[in-house]
C-alpha cells in the first residue's frame, strides 16, 4: 500500500482519520453531505458487479501486496491466517488475517482507500505496478462486513452498512481503540516474532467461511513466478484447539540463477527454484524463465495502456513436475487466470482481463498483439534451452522438446498461437542432428529425417568401430539425433512433421558408404537383421545395392546385390554346420565352377551362427536373397546334378570319398549321393540316370536266366572299372582302387536272386522255363518278399500271366493254376467234372516246388477247393447274365443255393455275385433281388399308396413260391412286417396321388412319415391334395384343422374352416398329431389361430365385419385370455394389424384408432383424429381395446394429433388456447423420447404463430429473452407476441425450439439479420450489429449487401462487403472503396472483418484495379501515389503477387520532366549501363524512387520489373562495329605486346582459368593465353565506332553511337588501342583499366561469356595495382585462386628475369628516348614517369622473347 507516499501536514494518524470523517463525509457537522447516497450506491454497485466469484478479493490483496514498496534487505512476504477466534469482537465465527512486511500505509494511501476509483497507482504501469481497477481493497466486503487495517500507526476499520453520521458505507473509516486486538494478533503471529508493518483483519461473514477456506487452499504455488517482489507466500489455519493446528502451506523462491542477457533479442533468461511445503510434504520445481520485450504495434494500442512502449512476454518452462499439477492455469496477467491452455509452459504478460479476472479479453487488439509475440518468444526460448551447454538445465535435449504445444488448445484464441509456434519452429535451425563428429549440429525440422532405431544403432556401432560416417548426410536429409529414438517422442516428431527417412535413403547410404565391406562382422549381422525386418519397404530401392558378402573362387571377398542373388546370376550359400564351413569353401574352389555357387566368408558365417537373431536373418537371406543353406550332403547333391563329363564325375567321387573319411557324411548320405552320382558304365559312357547297377554279365546268374540285360532301357546299368586310378582333391591324396571299391560298395551292384527288378516288361516269362530257371525264379521272388518290399506290379503281372509253369493241361499262367493233393483233385473232378481245372505238375518239378507254396500263392496259384468252387460259380454267373435270363436258369440258381446249403457249404459268395445284376422279372420289368417283392395279402394296403415290383408268378410259375428261403437269402422281400425296411420300400415306391379313401391307408401313410420320412416335395404335394375327410367334405390338409373342444372360436369364423371328421377316423387319429402337423393340418391353438386369422382377414378384406362380429371377437379375446392366460400371437397380431374398427376417418386398425371422450374435443379444430364410431357398448371393452393398441387418453393419442395436424388457412381463427394445447401435445410427445414426425413439421410450416411483426411460421419466429434486452429490443425482429399468448408460452420453450422457433438468442442471429435491411435508423442498425457481434454471427452468403453506409445526401445505403475495407492507410482508395472506419467504431470494424470478411486494407487486386484506372487515364500520376503503390507491391511481393502483376499490369512508370507517365512495358527498360543510358532519351527507362524507401529498395524494384518482362537495356540494345582506320590523321604505331601484356596480367588470367569451377584444362588455358601473347598491338588515333540500336514494340528504332577505346580483332590477332594521350592522369588510368579489362576478358572468354565479367574485375584491379608482383600474389590468394605447376612452367617459358634485365640495360637509353617525352614538351609529372618506366620493363620482356625466337644474325 506504500506505492505513493504523501504527507498530511503534521497530523497524527488518528487526527488524520478524524479529518477525513469530518471533511469528506460531514461527520460531526450540522449540514448533510449532498453526495452521500450517490457515493454509497456507486461503491455498492462496483463491489457487487465487478467480480463473479467470492474469492477474487484474494487476488486483489496479492496484487496490492505485489505493488507495495518494501524496505531494503527484507524478503517480501505475504501470509494468510484463518482462525476461529473472534479477534475483532464483532461476533464472527472465523477471522482471516493478512500479514505483509511492506513499508506500511502512508496518508496518501489512507486518502485513496477512502475513495472510489482514486488509486495511487494509476498511470504508473510502466513502473511495474500491476493493479489498475481502483477497487482492490474494497473487494474484501464480499466476505467481510467490517474489515480492519493496522499499519504505520493507523488502526481503522470500515463497515459495509451506512454509518449513522454520514449515511455512507464501505469507505468511511472508523478508529479502533481496542488494544486487546493487537495483543491477540501478536499471539497468533507468534510471540517471538515481530509483527509485520501491515495487518488486515477480516471478520468473515458466516456463509463465506467455507468458500474462503476452500479458495485459500487452492492458491496456486506458481503465482510467485511472475511477481517481481513477493518471495514468500504462506497460508495456515488455526483452531481453538492448538493440537488441531493444520499444517502450513508455504511456497517460496529458493533461488534465482543463471541470469543471461541476449541484447540481440532484447531478452533475458534465468532460472527460478520454487519450494512448496504442504501438510508436512515438501516439493520443489525448477523453472526456466524467458523474458523478451517487443515493440507495441500501432494498431494494437489501447487507451488503458497508452503509456506503455513495449510488451514484455515471460514464458515459464517447468524443468520437472509442475507444482500444482498439469491442469494449473496456463496464462498469467501477473496473477493467475482460470484459462487452461493445454500448453506445457506458462504465458505471462500484461493482458487486459475481463472484470472477473477469470479470463483475458478475447477480442481485444492489445491481447491479440501480445499473443502474436508469444510464438517468437517461445522459439527463441526453446532455441536457448536446446542449444545451451549449461549444466543448470538437467533435462536431456529431447525432453526439452516436450515444451512444444502438440495438444490442441480448448481455446480457439490460443489455437492460432499454437499453430504459429509450429510454423516458426519449422523454420528454425533447432533440431539436433547426428554429425558423427564431436561437433553439435542443428537443422530445420523440414531438413531432417528420422532413422529407424535399429539402423541408428548400427551406425553408432559402425562409427565406434572406426568407420568414417561424416558424409552420411550427403545422401539426403540430415539424420535426427538418436536421442529421439524412444517412442515417447513420436507425438512431438509428428507435430514437427519429422518423418522417417524415405526408404531410398537407406539404399543410397549403403551404396555410397563402406558400411558393408569395412565394418565388423557383428555390425554386419545387425545390418542384415535390419534389412530383414524392413525388406518389404526396402525391396525396390535396395535390389541393386551390393549388400551380401561372399568369397569368390580365388579366395577374395566381394559383395553382391539382392537382385543378382535372387535371379540366380550369383548363387550364394551358407554352410549349415560350423565345422564344415572351411571344408566346403575349400572344396568349392575346385568344384565351384560346376555348381555355380559361392559361399559367404568363413568369419561371416561363424558370426551368423552366434548371432542371437540368426533365425530371422537366415529366413530373409533364404526368401529374399535366395541364399541356400547347404550341408555337405546338399552340396554333394547340387554338384551331382551339374556333372557333365567323365573327369568331373571322378573328381566328385573323390569329394564323396574324403567327405566320408573325414566324417562329414554318414553312410546313409553317402549311399544317397552315390545313387545321384553319374557313373561310367561298361561301355565307357557317363550315365546320369540309373535305377540299378548290375554286376558284370560274365559272372552273373541273371544272364543265364534272362540271356541279356532286358532292363537297360529302365536304367539298369553294368558298372565299369575306370575308377581305380589314384588322385588328390582339396589337398587330400587318394590311393589306387580306393575309389573303385568305394563306388562298388556304395552303389550296390547286385545279381539274381538279389537284384530288385524294375516295374517293366520282361518277355522272358511268356515262354516255358526249365526246372532250374523256374526254381531260380521262385527263389528270386522269395528273396524279394523276405526284404519286405512289395513286388513291382508289372514284373509280378508278367510272372502271373506268363505261360511258364507246367500244369495238368499244359503250360499255363500261375494265376489260372491250382496246387492240390491227389485227394482234392479227385474231389473237384467228381463234383464239377463239367469244368476243367489246371493243376500244377508236381512230378515235373520234384518235391522241391512244394516248399515254395507262399511264393506260388503270391504269383496267383490257387490252393483251396473253395477257390475252385468260386471259379465254377463265376462261370455259372456268366452263363446267367450273358443273355436274358429264363425260367430254368433262375430255378437252377435257386436250386444251386439250396444244394450248397444242403452240403453245408456257404452260398454267400454266389449270392453276393448274383444279387448285383438285374435278372429277376417283376411286374415292372427286370429287377435285382433286393428290388423285388413276393406278393402276399400283407401287402394289399401298401398297394393303395405305392407301386411295388412283385415277382411275375405267371412267368416263373407257382414253383417259385417254394423257394421263399432262397429268395429271402437273395434279398427278395417276401413278407410285410410293418418294419422300417418294409416301410422304406413302400416310401421308395410311393405313387401320386395315393388312394387314401380308407382310414387304414391314411394310417399307413402316417407310419411312413413317422418311421421313415417322406421327401419335402411329396409332403408338399400331399398338403394341397384333397384327401382328408372334414366337416366341409374332402379337404386338403393345409386347409384343415384338428379341433380342440376347449377352444372357443367365434362361430362366424369357425363355420368357414374345414375341421377333421374324428368320427370317421376314430380316436387313433389323435396319436398322429405330429404327422398331421407336418402335412399342414392345424393341430395346436397357435396353428389354429392362424387359420382363424386367415378367415378373419378374409372377412375384413370383404368388408363383412359387422358390429356384432366386432363385439363377438372382443368377447372371444376376453374368454380365451382368461382361460389360457394368453391369446394366440398370430390372431393377436392379425387383430392389431387389420383394419376392422370403423372410425370417423374410415376403417382403421386398433393402433390407429381413438376411443373418443371429452378430452379430444378441444383439439378437433386443428387436427383430424380417428375416433371409433360404435355405440357405448364398445366402451365395456376398454381394457381389451387398450391392449390391442387403441388410444384411450389424450396422452396416449398424441401421435394422432401430430399426424392429423390440419391448421386452418386463416391463422386468426386459431386461438391462444388452441396453440397452447398443441404445444402441450408436443410436450407429451417429448416425454416419450421420440423425434417429432416430419409430417407434423411439414404441417405446421404455415404462418400461424403471432409475432410482433405479424403471423409467421415457426422457423421465422423468435422467443424474446429479457436477459438480452440491453442488446436488442422486441421490435427489432419477429419475436413471439407474449401479450397475445400470455406468460404461459414461456413454459413451452423446449417445444417451441423443437418446431423451429429460435428460443436461444444466440442462435437467432441469422433470423435477426434477415430483418436488418428493414431498418433505416442508424442507432437501430448499430444496435443490431452489436447484437450480431456479441454472438459471433456469420452469414451464409457474405456476397449480399450487408453493410449500411451513410451517403453524402445524408441518407443510408446498403453496400456489399467486397466493396468495403476497414482502413485505407495510403489514402489512395477514397473514391474506389467504402472505408468503414469513417462510419463505425473499432468494435464494429472488428465484427465486419470476422463476420463479413471485410478486408482490413485494400488487397493486391484493389491496387491492380487502381493501376488499370491510372493506365487508362490521360493525366500523370503523382510521385507520392506512385511511391505508395510500388511500396505496397514491394511489401507484399510473392509468387502470387508476381502472377497477378504479369497478368494485369500493361504499363510501367517512367519519370518524364519531374512527373510519372505510364508507358507500355514492352517499350521501357532497366538502366543497367549508365554510359548507354546517357546516350538515349529518359523515356526509355523505368522509374526508380529518388531515395531509399522501406520495403522498396532499388534491387527489389529491379527484381519486380524483371519479373514483369522488362529487360536490361544492355541486353536489349544491338551493337554494330563500324571499324575505321584513317591514315590521314597520322601513322599508326605498332607497340610491342610486352608493353601491355605483362607477366602480372598473364598470372591473373592463368589463376582465374585454373579454378576447378571454371573447368578448363591446362592445355586449353595455355592456348588461350598464348593467343593473348601473340597479339600485335597497334596504337591508332581513330578507332572503332560502336553503333547502338534498340527496337520498340511498334517497330520504331532508336539509334546512338559511341567510340571505343580498345578493339580486339581475333581473326587477325591484333589489338587496336586509342592513342595513349587519352589515358593521361588518374581518370585516364581508370578508363584504361576499365576498357582494357573488358576487352581482354571478352576476347579471351568469347565462348564462356558468363565468366567474362568476373575476369574483367580481376584484371581491372591488377591493372590499377600496376601488376606489382606482391600485390598480384595477394590478389590471387584473396580470391581463393592459385596456379598449378604446369602454369608456372608456362610462365617461366614466356617470362625470363635474367634476359629482361639484360635487355633493359642494353636498351634503356633508346627506350627512354623513344617513349619518354622530350624536355621541350614540358616536364611530366612523377606519376607519368613511373608508368613509363614500368612500360619500359614490359617492352624489355617482350624484346627478350622476340630475340630468342630470331635467327642468330644481328
Amino acid at each position: 500500500m506504500s506505492s505513493s507516499k504523501g504527507g498530511s501536514g503534521e497530523l497524527s494518524p488518528r487526527e488524520h482519520v478524524e479529518k477525513i470523517r469530518r471533511d469528506r463525509f460531514f461527520i460531526g457537522r450540522e449540514e448533510k453531505n449532498p453526495l452521500a447516497e450517490d457515493m454509497h450506491q456507486a461503491v455498492n454497485y462496483l463491489s457487487e458487479e465487478l467480480y463473479s466469484k467470492d474469492v477474487h478479493f484474494l487476488m486483489e490483496l496479492i496484487q496490492n501486496a505485489e505493488d507495495n514498496e518494501y524496505p531494503s534487505g527484507v524478503a517480501p512476504s505475504l501470509e494468510f491466517v484463518l482462525t476461529s477466534e473472534d479477534i475483532t469482537a464483532t461476533g464472527a465465527t472465523s477471522t482471516l488475517l493478512i500479514f505483509n512486511n511492506e513499508k506500511g500505509f502512508s496518508p496518501a494511501n489512507i486518502e485513496s482507500i477512502c475513495r472510489v476509483g482514486k488509486s495511487t497507482k494509476k498511470g504508473q504501469r510502466c513502473r511495474g505496478y500491476i493493479g489498475e481497477k481502483g477497487i482492490g481493497f474494497k473487494s474484501v466486503f464480499l466476505v467481510s462486513s467490517q474489515p480492519h487495517i493496522f499499519s504505520n500507526g493507523y488502526q481503522i476499520k470500515f463497515n459495509e452498512e451506512p454509518s449513522s453520521g454520514s449515511g455512507i458505507g464501505y469507505i468511511v473509516p472508523e478508529w479502533v481503540d481496542k488494544v486487546q486486538t493487537l495483543v491477540d494478533l501478536k499471539h497468533i503471529y507468534g510471540s517471538n516474532n515481530t509483527l509485520p508493518t501491515t495487518i488486515i483483519v477480516l471478520p468473515l461473514k458466516a456463509p463465506k467461511i467455507g468458500t474462503v477456506r476452500k479458495e485459500l487452499s487452492e492458491i496456486h504455488p506458481e503465482i510467485l513466478l511472475f511477481l517481481s517482489k513477493i518471495r514468500k507466500l504462506s497460508v495456515r489455519e488455526i483452531r481453538h484447539n492448538a493440537s488441531q493446528k493444520s499444517a502450513l502451506t508455504e511456497v517460496s523462491i529458493l533461488s534465482e540463477t543463471d541470469y543471461k542477457t541476449r541484447k540481440d533479442l532484447d531478452a533475458e533468461s534465468y532460472t527460478i527454484h520454487l519450494d512448496l511445503e504442504e501438510s508436512g510434504n515438501q516439493e520443489q520445481c525448477t523453472y526456466f524463465m524467458w523474458k523478451q520485450k517487443f515493440l507495441i504495434k500501432p494498431e494494437c494500442r489501447v487507451k488503458k495502456r497508452e503509456e506503455m512502449e513495449r510488451w514484455t512476454v515471460v514464458l515459464a518452462f517447468p524443468l520437472g513436475q509442475r507444482l500444482g499439477g498439469a491442469h494449473a492455469p496456463g496464462i498469467y496477467a501477473f496473477l493467475p487466470t482460470e484459462m487452461v491452455t493445454n500448453f506445457p509452459f506458462i504465458i505471462q504478460a500484461d493482458f487486459l482481463l475481463a472484470s472477473s479476472r477469470e479470463t483475458i479479453l478475447h477480442d481485444n487488439p492489445w491481447n491479440k498483439g501480445i499473443l502474436d509475440c508469444v510464438p517468437s518468444a517461445f522459439v527463441n526460448a526453446l532455441a536457448a534451452l536446446v542449444k545451451s551447454t549449461s549444466d543448470a538445465f538437467t533435462l536431456s535435449v529431447p525432453l526439452k522438446f516436450k515444451f512444444l504445444p502438440i495438444q490442441a488448445s480448448p481455446l480457439q484464441l490460443l489455437e492460432s498461437v499454437r499453430l504459429s509456434i509450429k510454423d516458426k519452429v519449422l523454420e528454425e535451425y533447432i533440431i539436433p542432428c547426428e554429425s558423427y563428429t564431436q561437433k553439435r549440429m542443428f537443422c530445420k525440422p523440414g531438413d531432417i529425417g528420422r532413422l529407424n532405431s535399429s539402423f541408428s544403432g548400427i551406425l553408432f556401432e559402425a562409427q565406434r568401430s572406426g568407420l568414417d560416417l561424416q558424409k552420411i548426410s550427403s545422401h539426403g536429409p540430415y539424420v535426427l539425433s538418436s536421442c529421439f529414438e524412444t517412442g515417447e517422442f513420436d507425438n512431438i516428431l509428428g507435430f514437427l512433421g519429422i518423418r522417417y527417412m524415405n526408404w531410398k535413403w537407406y539404399a543410397r547410404c549403403l551404396e555410397e558408404s563402406d558400411l558393408v565391406m569395412k565394418t565388423t562382422e557383428e555390425v554386419y549381422m545387425k545390418l542384415l537383421c535390419f534389412l530383414a525386418d524392413n525388406w518389404q519397404r526396402l525391396n525396390i530401392s535396395m535390389q541393386h545395392i551390393p549388400i551380401l558378402k561372399y568369397e569368390n573362387l580365388d579366395g577374395e571377398r566381394a559383395a553382391s546385390s539382392i537382385s543378382r542373388a535372387a535371379d540366380g546370376s550369383l548363387r550364394l550359400c551358407i554352410v549349415s554346420c560350423e565345422d564344415h564351413i572351411s571344408w566346403l569353401i575349400n572344396s568349392n574352389h575346385e568344384l565351384g565352377s560346376i555348381s555355380g555357387r559361392l559361399f559367404m566368408p568363413l568369419d561371416t558365417q561363424k558370426c551368423l551362427k552366434a548371432f542371437p537373431q540368426r533365425a530371422k536373418v537366415m529366413n530373409w537371406l533364404q526368401n529374399c536373397g535366395r541364399i541356400e543353406v547347404l550341408t555337405v550332403y546338399n552340396y554333394g547333391c547340387e554338384i551331382s546334378r551339374a556333372l557333365q563329363n567323365r573327369r568331373l564325375a571322378i573328381v566328385f567321387a573323390h569329394f564323396l570319398y574324403h567327405s566320408q573319411e573325414k566324417g562329414y557324411l554318414n553312410d546313409q548320405s553317402i549311399r544317397h549321393l552315390c545313387a545321384l552320382m553319374p557313373i561310367i558304365d561298361n561301355h565307357g559312357s557317363l550315365i546320369t540316370k540309373r535305377t540299378k547297377v548290375l554286376v558284370p554279365a560274365r559272372c552273373s546268374k541273371w544272364f543265364s536266366l534272362m540271356g541279356s540285360n532286358p532292363w537297360r532301357s529302365e536304367n539298369y546299368i553294368e558298372l565299369s572299372g575306370d575308377y581305380g586310378q589314384s588322385s588328390s582333391f582339396a589337398g587330400n591324396h587318394t590311393p589306387d582302387n580306393k575309389i573303385l571299391a568305394f563306388i562298388q560298395t556304395q552303389i550296390g551292384a547286385a545279381d539274381v536272386p538279389y537284384i530288385y527288378p524294375p516295374n517293366a516288361n520282361c518277355q522272358v516269362f511268356h515262354s516255358p522255363l526249365t526246372q532250374e530257371n523256374a526254381l531260380l525264379l521262385l527263389q528270386w521272388i522269395r528273396n524279394l518278399m523276405s526284404g519286405g518290399a512289395a513286388l513291382p506290379s508289372c514284373f509280378l503281372n508278367y510272372v502271373k500271366n506268363g505261360s511258364w509253369i507246367k500244369t495238368s493241361v499244359g503250360y499255363n499262367s500261375p494265376k489260372e493254376s491250382f496246387f492240390c493233393t491227389e485227394e482234392c483233385t479227385s474231389l473237384l473232378q467228381i463234383g464239377y467234372g463239367m469244368v476243367s481245372i489246371p493243376i500244377i505238375d508236381q512230378e515235373f518239378y520234384g518235391n522241391i516246388i512244394s516248399s515254395y507254396s507262399k511264393e506260388l500263392r503270391t504269383i496267383g496259384v490257387k490252393f483251396e477247393v473253395s477257390e475252385a468252387s468260386e471259379l465254377i460259380d463265376k462261370k455259372l454267373m456268366q452263363l446267367l447274365t450273358n443273355g436274358v435270363s429264363n425260367q430254368s436258369s433262375v430255378i437252377s440258381l435257386l436250386g444251386r443255393i439250396r444244394y450248397l446249403r444242403g452240403k453245408h457249404l456257404s452260398p454267400f459268395h454266389l449270392i453276393e455275385m448274383v444279387t448285383r445284376g438285374k435278372w429277376l422279372l417283376t411286374c415292372f420289368g427286370y429287377k435285382s433281388p433286393a428290388e423285388a417283392l413276393l406278393f402276399s395279402s400283407e401287402w394289399r394296403t401298401a398297394l393303395c399308396i405305392a407301386n411295388l415290383p412283385f415277382i411275375d408268378e405267371n412267368y416263373y410259375g407257382e414253383r417259385i413260391t417254394d423257394y421263399k428261403v432262397e429268395l429271402e437269402l437273395l434279398g427278395v422281400h417276401v413278407r410285410f412286417r410293418d418294419k422300417n425296411n418294409d416301410l422304406r420300400l413302400v416310401v421308395d415306391k410311393l405313387k401320386f396321388p395315393p388312394d387314401l379313401s380308407t382310414a387304414e391307408a391314411s394310417f399307413l401313410l402316417f407310419k411312413c412319415i413317422c418311421h421313415v420320412g417322406l421327401s419335402e416335395n411329396y409332403l408338399e404335394k400331399l398338403k394341397h391334395l384333397k384327401w382328408v375327410k372334414t366337416n366341409q367334405g374332402i379337404s386338403a390338409p393345409s386347409e384343415s384343422m384338428l379341433l380342440d373342444p376347449e377352444w372357443n372360436f367365434p362361430s362366424c369364423v369357425l363355420d368357414k374352416i374345414p375341421v377333421i371328421d374324428v368320427q370317421f377316423y376314430g380316436v387313433e387319429m389323435e396319436s398322429y398329431r405330429d404327422e398331421l402337423r407336418r402335412l399342414g393340418v392345424a393341430v395346436t391353438l397357435a396353428e389354429s389361430s392362424k387359420a382363424v386369422s386367415r378367415q378373419f382377414m378374409q372377412l375384413v378384406g370383404a368388408s363383412s365385419i359387422t358390429k356384432e362380429n366386432v363385439l363377438s371377437l372382443l368377447e372371444c379375446y376376453r374368454q380365451i385370455k382368461n382361460k389360457k392366460g394368453r391369446f394366440p400371437v398370430d390372431l393377436m397380431s392379425c387383430m392389431k394389424r387389420e383394419k376392422w374398427l370403423s372410425t370417423k376417418m374410415g376403417m382403421r386398425e386398433p393402433g390407429s384408432s381413438v376411443l373418443f371422450n371429452s378430452a379430444w374435443e378441444s383439439i378437433s379444430s386443428i387436427a383430424n383424429v380417428p375416433s371409433i364410431e360404435y355405440s357405448s357398448e364398445i366402451r365395456g371393452y376398454k381394457d381389451e381395446l387398450r391392449t390391442l393398441g387403441v388410444a384411450i387418453t389424450l396422452e396416449e393419442g398424441v401421435s394422432f394429433v401430430l399426424q392429423g395436424i390440419n391448421l386452418p388457412m386463416d391463422p386468426t381463427t386459431i386461438t391462444a388456447s388452441n396453440s397452447l394445447l398443441l404445444l402441450k401435445c408436443i410436450k407429451c410427445w417429448n416425454g416419450l423420447r421420440k423425434n417429432i414426425p416430419r409430417e407434423f413439421i411439414g404441417g405446421i410450416k404455415k404462418k400461424w404463430l403471432k409475432t410482433v411483426l405479424g403471423y409467421r411460421c415457426p422457423e421465422e419466429s423468435l422467443l424474446f429473452d429479457s436477459n438480452y434486452s440491453s442488446l436488442i429490443q422486441r421490435d427489432d425482429a419477429p419475436f413471439i407476441d407474449e401479450e397475445f399468448y400470455g406468460s404461459e408460452i414461456a413454459l413451452y420453450k423446449n417445444q417451441l425450439r423443437d418446431i423451429g422457433v429460435k428460443v436461444d438468442m444466440r442462435h437467432g442471429c441469422s433470423l435477426v439479420s434477415q430483418y436488418l435491411k428493414l431498418h433505416s435508423d442508424r442507432s437501430t442498425i448499430n444496435r443490431i450489429y452489436m447484437f450480431l457481434k456479441e454472438f459471433k454471427w456469420e452469414p451464409e452468403n457474405r456476397n449480399l449487401n450487408w453493410i449500411w453506409v451513410l451517403c453524402e445526401d445524408g441518407k443510408g445505403d446498403w453496400v456489399y462487403p467486397k466493396s468495403c475495407v476497414l482502413h485505407d492507410g495510403t489514402g489512395l482508395f477514397g473514391s474506389q472503396l467504402y472505408v468503414l472506419e469513417k462510419f463505425y467504431d473499432e468494435d464494429l470494424l472488428y465484427f465486419f472483418s470476422i463476420a463479413l470478411c471485410v478486408r482490413y486494407m485494400p488487397s493486391i487486386e484493389d491496387y491492380l484495379k487502381l493501376w488499370r484506372y491510372w493506365e487508362n487515364s490521360t493525366s500523370q500520376v503523382s510521385l507520392d501515389d506512385c511511391v505508395a503503390f510500388w511500396k505496397f507491391i514491394g511489401l507484399h511481393w510473392d509468387p502470387t503477387c508476381e502472377k497477378l502483376l504479369v497478368k494485369h499490369v500493361k504499363k510501367l512508370p517512367v519519370l518524364i520532366k519531374g512527373g510519372i507517365t505510364l508507358i507500355t512495358r514492352l517499350d521501357v527498360f532497366i538502366a543497367d549501363d549508365i554510359l548507354l543510358e546517357d546516350l538515349f532519351d529518359e523515356s526509355l527507362f523505368v522509374w526508380y524512387p529518388s531515395k531509399s524507401i522501406p520495403f522498396l529498395s532499388q534491387s527489389k524494384l529491379t527484381s519486380i520489373y524483371t519479373s514483369l518482362g522488362v529487360t536490361k537495356f544492355s541486353e536489349a540494345v544491338e551493337k554494330n562495329e563500324m571499324y575505321k582506320l584513317n591514315s590521314s590523321h597520322g601513322a599508326t604505331t605498332v607497340i610491342t605486346s610486352a608493353n601491355v601484356i605483362r607477366e602480372g596480367l598473364v598470372r591473373i588470367i592463368l589463376a582465374f582459368l585454373a579454378n576447378p569451377s571454371v573447368d578448363i584444362c591446362a592445355e586449353k588455358r595455355h592456348e588461350m593465353v598464348q593467343s593473348l601473347l601473340d597479339l600485335t598491338i597497334i596504337e591508332v588515333d581513330e578507332l572503332v565506332t560502336m553503333q547502338y540500336k534498340v527496337t520498340l514494340s511498334g517497330g520504331r528504332q532508336l539509334e546512338a553511337k559511341m567510340t571505343c577505346m580498345f578493339h580486339w580483332k581475333r581473326d587477325e590477332s591484333r589489338l587496336f588501342i586509342r592513342q595513349f594521350d587519352e589515358f593521361q592522369g588518374k581518370d585516364g588510368r581508370i578508363k584504361f583499366a576499365k576498357y582494357f579489362s573488358d576487352e581482354i576478358s571478352q576476347g579471351l572468354l568469347c565462348e564462356r561469356a558468363d565468366l567474362a565479367e568476373s575476369l574483367a574485375e580481376l584484371i581491372k584491379v591488377g591493372c590499377l595495382l600496376d601488376y606489382e608482383a606482391t600485390s598480384i600474389e595477394f590478389l590471387i590468394k584473396s580470391k581463393n585462386l592459385k596456379l598449378f605447376a604446369e602454369d608456372e612452367e608456362f610462365l617461366s617459358a614466356n617470362f625470363s628475369t635474367e634476359i629482361q634485365e639484360e635487355i633493359m640495360e642494353e636498351n634503356s637509353l633508346s627506350l627512354n628516348a623513344t617513349i619518354l617525352p622530350s624536355p621541350s614538351e614540358g616536364q611530366p609529372d612523377q606519376g607519368e614517369v613511373n608508368i613509363w618506366k614500368q612500360l619500359m620493363k614490359v617492352l624489355s620482356s617482350f624484346f627478350l622473347r622476340w630475340r630468342t625466337t630470331q635467327p642468330s644474325e644481328p
